[in-house]
């Protein structure tokens, strides 16, 4: 027995508009036709005006949603919005003939339709397309979302994020820069001699972040994967390979809460360069990210909230326990974890049990430095319990060299001199491995074929993991990573009957 569909209650608009369809569909009419072949979008009509008005013949052809709709006896005007921008068109029932004209008066705002015919400029001074043929394309049966103008709830306009992108065409903006963003990160990397490569979302094992993963079960193979938390142990085997510069810009997932800057499935560029270390990375990065700014936005100095951010390189270099020391006034650099431990409890902190060295200096760190670091720049130099997969800091064996970028107080990226030497790899995954006994469920898995690749030898490197969606957020002044995601996660709709409730007021 199938379980019952629950009964929606339609608006009058919505009763209404599938009348209307009804009655087309009786007239023989197709309101969902499969083609229609624009000749122009909006914007390049009406950055042609003059050609148009020295060519009165020229007909046109252009297809959209109508946004206005408004009739005056036998006649009247429509603006329709397409992709690159809106177009008036003035429809006459001597010209369309009277079903014709008829049919158009029975349209809809939301409707989609298609029309044919020359280019003018009216007495207000708006050039028009005097409709020849109307053609419906694609009948709306719910009414425009004219609600969602200056709506504040991110929650609701991101479940709905289609008529958030039809009511609010700056949320289109967002995303186009968003693109256009990545499209000149690809750019600097091809054109350094980066090779972009895909590297599997589905593992036998997870790796390359502390993060709990997604599990999912193969049934094939019969065996337990995991949604990938980072790209890192597979690009790495690409350098024992013999490719020397390599990047891959995909999603990475993680089993955690979603907040104002994490979401469980976002996107990450990952790049690793053979015979580099953490300072050459610095390089790397804030080259492109600068070059990226003034691709896309034509400079370096972008506002974000109340901050001017500028870009531009080179970022200023700190060390992570000069930063602590200028803040609590402790030295925490000497590796003495009752002494970090007790930092923490001293700035309010409550310190959990399994707090080491390590934790303690991070946990710190987040909550009294990081929210001051405004400009863009690098943190180096962290504790070696952070960061199992990075090398020792030359003449500080209890440190790696590693490094965080940070802007608006937030982390954008990570990087690593990489740690190459199969023994000291296997001697971090046993730490990792008490890490986990002790409960920690973050604590990273051995991975014992990334291990028998590092055997065979990979050379000296340098890594990098930029988050995409935060940085979109950084350049694009937006305030939230939902507000860069498309369709972030949202809680499931308890009840379809919710919806139906919310649209009847």
């Amino acid at each position: 027995m199938h379980p019952r569909r629950p009964v929606i209650a339609l608006s009058e608009v919505q009763r209404l508009r599938r009348e209307k369809l009804a009655r087309l569909k009786e007239q023989g009419i197709n309101p969902y036709p499969y083609k229609y072949e624009p000749t122009h979008h909006a914007d390049q009509i009406l950055g042609s005006a003059e050609h148009f008005e020295s060519h009165p013949e020229e007909k046109v052809r252009v297809a959209g949603r109508i946004i206005s709709h408004r009739g005056h006896g036998k006649a009247g005007f429509m603006h329709l919005l397409d992709e690159s921008g809106k177009i008036q068109a003035y429809c006459r029932q001597d010209e369309l003939g009277e079903e014709a004209f008829e049919r158009w008066r029975d349209l809809d705002l939301g409707d989609f339709v298609g029309v044919s015919g020359p280019v003018f400029r009216t007495k207000t001074g708006e050039i028009t397309v005097k409709a020849e043929s109307v053609e419906l394309l694609s009948k709306s049966l719910r009414p425009m979302p004219a609600k969602f103008h200056g709506l504040k709830d991110v929650e609701t306009r991101t479940r709905q994020r289609y008529a958030d992108l039809i009511a609010n065409p700056e949320v289109r903006d967002v995303f186009r820069k968003r693109s256009a963003i990545i499209t000149a990160m690809r750019r600097f990397l091809d054109g350094r001699g980066f090779l972009e490569v895909e590297t599997p979302i589905l593992q036998p094992i997870y790796g390359g972040a502390f993060a709990r993963p997604f599990v999912t079960h193969h049934n094939a193979l019969d065996s337990e994967f995991f949604m990938r938390v980072s790209f890192e142990l597979y690009l790495k085997r690409l350098l024992v390979g013999g490719f020397e510069r390599v990047y891959e810009i995909g999603r990475d997932f993680r089993n955690e809460g979603v907040d104002r800057t994490h979401n469980p499935e976002f996107t990450q560029m990952e790049l690793y360069q053979a015979y580099a270390d953490y300072h050459d990375i610095m390089d790397i990065t804030e080259a492109m990210v600068n070059e990226i700014a003034v691709s896309v936005f034509g400079a370096t100095q972008l506002q974000f909230g109340e901050h001017t951010l500028d870009w531009k390189a080179p970022w200023p270099r700190h060390s992570l326990f000069e930063l602590l020391k200028a803040k609590i006034g402790v030295d925490l650099s000497d590796g003495d974890r009752e002494k970090a431990r007790e930092a923490c409890r001293q700035a309010g902190l409550t310190v959990g049990h399994d707090w080491d060295y390590g934790k303690s200096v991070d946990e710190l760190f987040s909550a009294v430095v990081q929210p001051q670091l405004i400009q863009p720049c690098f943190v180096i130099d962290y504790p070696r319990d952070l960061s199992p997969l990075a090398k020792e800091k030359r003449g500080a064996p209890h440190l790696v060299e590693r490094f965080e970028a940070f802007v608006a107080g937030m982390e954008i990226a990570n990087s690593f001199s990489e740690q190459n030497s199969p023994l000291a790899q296997e001697e971090a995954f046993r730490r990792q491995a008490v890490l986990r006994a002790e409960g920690n469920q973050e604590a990273q898995p051995e991975d014992r074929d990334f291990l028998r690749a590092l055997e065979y030898g990979m050379p000296p490197a340098g890594g990098l993991g930029v988050g995409v969606d935060r940085l979109v957020m950084l350049l694009t002044n937006q305030h939230t990573i939902r507000e860069v995601l498309l369709f972030p996660h949202l809680r499931p709709e308890t009840a379809l009957e919710e919806i139906a409730e919310e649209e009847a007021e």
